[in-house]
């Protein structure tokens, strides 16, 4: 299984809370968070950091299903 993770760079406002969460999967440059690995092997710390987002901008889907992770609605 892999996972796609995306944020929404309109939607993000930088506050590095998913930086901090899970420096190894993101990181903020211009203001914007940006994933490292825009696929991924799942990890718990991915669901933290998105679950995190203050604004929700950072999406993790099943790359197989296109199913939404996190955030959880």
């Amino acid at each position: 299984m892999t996972w796609q993770i995306s944020v929404d760079e309109h939607t993000c406002m930088g506050t590095g809370a998913c930086a901090g969460i899970a420096p190894e999967h993101f990181e903020v440059r211009d203001g914007v968070s940006h994933p490292r690995h825009p696929q991924t092997e799942p990890a718990d710390v991915l669901v933290d950091a998105a679950e995190s987002c203050p604004v929700e901008a950072i999406m993790i889907r099943d790359a197989g299903t296109g199913e939404v992770v996190a955030p959880e609605e």
